[in-house]
């Protein structure tokens, strides 16, 4: 298995906005190899909130193919040079190699 985490630090009041772009179905959704797309929301301080999505693969390769798909690169193209919305402090994606998965007794 392989993850990738995008996190996206905004200000307090606007995680409805990230929640709703994120939650949306995407092109990524049909992609083969794809297990889920996870969407969660920290809103704990008071300055800022915080939504994390966590996409799991079934394979490293499985990631590789979307991120060089025509539908991957065509989208990048269309955002290319446009800001983000001013509410959006930061982001940061991050991937990982998944070495064990231990289920717990309400997975089986």
């Amino acid at each position: 298995m392989f993850i990738v985490t995008r996190t996206t630090i905004i200000e307090a009041g606007n995680s409805e906005e990230v929640l709703k772009r994120f939650s949306e179905d995407k092109p990524v959704d049909g992609m083969e190899g794809l297990i889920d797309r996870i969407v969660m929301v920290n809103t704990k301080s008071k300055e800022h909130e915080e939504v994390v999505m966590i996409i799991r693969w079934e394979s490293k390769e499985a990631w590789k193919n979307w991120e060089k798909s025509d539908v991957h690169i065509q989208g990048h193209r269309e955002n290319r040079g446009q800001q983000p919305p001013a509410y959006i402090i930061s982001t940061d994606v991050k991937t990982y190699d998944v070495h064990a998965v231990k289920k717990g007794k309400a997975s089986n």
